[in-house]
């Protein structure tokens, strides 16, 4: 019998479990998903699918699974600072046409985790969790050596960072994983801080599932969203160039990024100071604070490491990571089917020298797309208003927005999705 392709898959999330996925389901790759996180991570915010990304879970066979976990949001409206709706943009539930700012594929990051966990072949896949690439070196014969956090070493055909917009394994292939390094890779979106969180919070008669978003003065824009009747996500978005405690607050440290969210948005109005009360309860590993911007590279391999989703080409947060990590899970695992796949017996072995091509056609498929995605992220101009006046008036204009139906037209006409139609693999990449 031949060897099988032995892969690493750094990372547990969206992209690497998706990956797995697809790898177990060729049969010849023995794969290991190694996890930092002491189990699987079924946490995180609402995430939504667009275009090829739904294209994408067809073709895993999930669409089913997907709709049962989906989350039921009815649509989007804008609120001023006594509560009143200014504006309103219902989802689109029709299953036709294009989609409205809620897509008809909303769900929660940690259930589609799950699904995806829970769909992989077990007998070609081995999850680790608690543990992190610590180190690793390539062998002239293309093999990489790795070593894990835990004082463990192993060989491996392929390694893959699908480790998120901190990928260590990134700044590891750049040489810049040090403390005091730079990441040449990731690029600032101006002083643009996010935060997101869930709390506990009973529906109100007559509230809906319905997300709102709340402007306020001083450049900052908050975000409710119900999953469940008895739970809320809040995101808290803010472009401060003048908050030395933002800018200063170590990554990692919830209680100091804690007061420095607070910080920035104590007093805007509307519910937002109940909010930050409930935000002091949220367990640590259920906040998530970053400064927002975009992973840039110039290359997203190197030997027989290569990067996925957010490690490689996170598009910061216009919304399209999520389709953009199960896109490139699936042209990822056709390339390595298509350059690596055995055609004959189980005698023949697998072409593990085959990677190298799959990889450059992996990168050479997928970053025009991805180029187009990130077009116009790269710019630090603020959209946010800065004034009471210009909080006016940009209620007054989503208002006239929506009630002449421009968002129809606007994701019509203009989706960064539109463009790439998913290659068909044919019997190489079948579920």
């Amino acid at each position: 019998m031949s060897r099988p392709m032995k892969v690493l898959i750094s990372g547990a999330g969206v992209a690497g479990n998706a990956l797995a996925f697809w790898l177990a389901k060729l049969g010849y790759c023995d794969v290991t998903v190694i996890e930092s996180f002491p189990s699987l991570r079924t946490t995180g915010q609402q995430v939504d699918l667009r275009g090829a990304g739904i294209g994408a879970i067809r073709r895993m066979g999930l669409e089913e699974a997907f709709r049962a976990k989906a989350v039921p949001e009815e649509g989007m409206r804008f609120v001023d600072k006594s509560g009143k709706s200014r504006a309103f943009f219902p989802a689109n539930k029709t299953g036709k046409g294009p989609q409205s700012f809620t897509s008809e594929f909303e769900i929660m990051r940690g259930d589609l985790c799950q699904l995806m966990y829970d769909a992989t072949a077990k007998d070609h896949t081995k999850y680790v969790f608690g543990t992190r690439i610590d180190n690793f070196e390539e062998n002239q014969d293309g093999t990489v050596n790795v070593g894990f956090s835990d004082g463990t070493t192993d060989q491996f055909d392929l390694v893959v960072g699908a480790d998120g917009v901190g990928s260590r394994t990134r700044k590891l292939m750049l040489g810049c994983h040090g403390s005091s390094a730079k990441d040449p890779s990731f690029h600032p979106k101006g002083n643009s801080y996010i935060a997101y969180f869930s709390i506990p919070r009973p529906q109100e008669d007559g509230e809906g599932l319905i997300a709102n978003i709340y402007l306020a003065p001083g450049n900052r824009m908050i975000l409710t969203r119900r999953h469940t009747p008895q739970d809320m996500q809040v995101l808290f978005v803010c472009w401060q160039s003048s908050s030395e405690r933002l800018r200063t607050a170590r990554r990692g440290d919830v209680k100091a990024e804690k007061e420095a969210i607070d910080d920035a948005f104590r007093g805007a109005g509307w519910q937002v100071d109940e909010l930050l009360d409930a935000m002091k309860d949220t367990p640590d590993s259920e906040f998530y604070c970053q400064r927002q911007g975009l992973v840039k590279m110039e290359y997203w391999s190197k030997g027989h490491v290569v990067l996925l989703g957010d490690a490689g080409y996170c598009p910061s947060v216009n919304g399209f990571g999520t389709s953009a990590a199960v896109m490139g899970a699936y042209i990822l695992a056709g390339e390595i089917a298509t350059h690596c796949g055995k055609s004959g017996s189980e005698s023949e072995a697998v072409n593990v020298k085959g990677l190298g091509d799959a990889l450059k056609a992996y990168e050479q498929k997928f970053r025009p797309f991805m180029d187009k995605m990130q077009k116009g992220e790269e710019s630090d101009r603020n959209w946010m208003p800065s004034s009471s006046f210009s909080v006016a008036a940009m209620n007054y204009l989503v208002g006239a927005f929506a009630f002449l139906k421009l968002h129809i037209l606007v994701m019509r006409f203009w989706n960064p999705e539109k463009g790439l139609d998913l290659p068909d693999y044919g019997d190489v990449l079948r579920v």
